[in-house]
């Protein structure tokens, strides 16, 4: 086998001799031979196939048909399945394999993609214990196709990378590289697709990146603080700084908040500014991370709903546990029930609970008809979202019994079931009276 890929590369040096025509100077034998192997391999007969294909191999130019390379893998696929148990044999069947897949990239370029894609799943397939060879290989290859890959390929090779390092084939650095490389591949992808398969592949490669220990907070700023005193404005560089340093919860670290710093300074985006919010929500310095995080919202893609969401929900649970604003919370908490319903649930449990633990002044009513306002949200809450059920129904059922008395309503000349706008704390509510005895 080892002399027929040598066959084969010889061919591929000799293929602008072929003056002759598509079918080289024997056109008549090349084509005998084409026409011999097709028939076998559409009766599925592949060993008697083989010797034909090869005699067309060595005897028609790669030019003569693109068919030749694709039987060519099927015949090679089929005869490695079947010497397995030969280490050296099935080592050159695949390499022959490899070697059909980079020709016909080389000679068929509107289908270079697709082979070298093809090549990549052969690699994985057949050199799946060879960490090494999958790792040099699938990094050439994904230095060519990028982000036009099949998803399991990105992991493969994250894989084979954490097995080179595990093995002192290489050393974190270049993990942290080959890391950081697949991600703009994969970001590049999602993009333009938006595939959820693909955010999938992200996750799972993002998974193995963090389960290899490579990226410790010591690592990173070892890595980073260097490259970061070295050019301290490069965009790109602050940008892959904040986002690996988050991601390995290195926040705490003096090098994130200069990273992330910087980088706001220069171009300030929704997820940067995010990452400054919960920096500075982690050393409790609680104004400034409420602010950081307002403006991410405002950064936001406005078709970005979900995070949107996602981001005024956490802003309003900060204002009211953090900075105490409870107008603020209440606010924002029902403009995140607004951008997405399924907060709606979330929403009105914070809110009822906010209005709970108001302290109203004014007499026996007013001072206590925040809970009907408490009790009306943590009712929506239940209704919207079962999740938040059981929690909203045993919190409603405290505020119930702070209702004011019917006695001290009825002095006041208020009845149950009236309309009653309830004043405190910045907020203002329509409820309606309802009184126990």
């Amino acid at each position: 086998m080892k002399k027929f890929a040598l066959i084969l590369l010889t061919l591929v040096l000799a293929v602008p001799t072929f003056a002759q025509g598509r079918f080289g100077k024997d056109s008549a034998e090349c084509t005998k031979y084409l026409s011999y192997y097709q028939e076998l391999v559409k009766q599925n007969n592949l060993t008697d196939a083989a010797p034909f294909w090869r005699k067309a191999f060595t005897l028609c130019p790669p030019t003569a048909s693109q068919n030749m390379f694709i039987n060519g893998q099927k015949i090679l696929r089929y005869e490695i399945s079947k010497n397995t148990k030969d280490p050296v044999r099935y080592r050159e069947l695949v390499d022959t394999l490899l070697l059909l897949n980079d020709l016909r990239a080389q000679y068929y370029p509107k289908n270079a993609v697709k082979s070298l894609d093809n090549k990549a799943i052969d690699v994985m397939n057949y050199l799946g214990s060879n960490y090494e060879d999958q790792y040099n290989m699938l990094g050439d290859i994904l230095s060519q196709i990028k982000g036009a890959a099949t998803p399991g390929v990105y992991v493969t090779m994250m894989k084979s990378a954490v097995e080179m390092y595990r093995n002192q084939k290489i050393d974190a650095e270049q993990v942290m590289n080959d890391y950081t490389t697949l991600s703009g591949y994969l970001d590049e992808r999602i993009d333009v697709s938006n595939d959820p398969a693909i955010r999938g592949t992200k996750q799972d490669v993002e998974s193995l990146f963090i389960e290899s220990g490579v990226a410790s907070c010591d690592n990173l700023v070892a890595l980073y603080t260097p490259r970061f005193e070295a050019s301290p404005n490069d965009e790109a560089l602050l940008a892959n700084m904040v986002k690996m340093l988050s991601k390995s919860e290195c926040m705490n670290t003096e090098l994130f908040l200069k990273a992330i710093v910087a980088l706001n300074e220069i171009n300030p985006t929704a997820s940067s500014v995010y990452g400054l919010y919960r920096l500075y929500s982690s050393r409790d310095e609680n104004t400034k991370a409420a602010e950081a995080l307002e403006r991410a919202i405002s950064l936001l893609n406005p078709d970005d709903v979900a995070t949107k969401a996602e981001y005024t929900f956490e802003l309003a649970t900060y204002y009211f546990k953090k900075c105490g604003k409870a107008a603020s919370a209440v606010a924002k908490a029902k403009e995140a029930a607004e951008l997405d319903e399924s907060y709606k649930g979330k929403a009105y449990l914070l809110i009822g609970t906010i209005w709970g633990g108001q302290k109203c002044g004014g007499d026996e009513v007013s001072s206590r008809a925040n809970f009907w306002v408490a009790v009306d949200y943590l009712q929506r809450a239940a209704a919207a979202d079962p999740a938040v059920a059981d929690d909203a129904n045993s919190l409603a059922a405290q505020y119930r019994r702070y209702f004011p008395k019917t006695e001290d309503a009825f002095f006041l000349d208020i009845t149950d079931g009236s309309g009653y706008t309830v004043s405190c704390g910045g907020m203002t509510e329509r409820t309606t009276v309802r009184t126990i005895k």
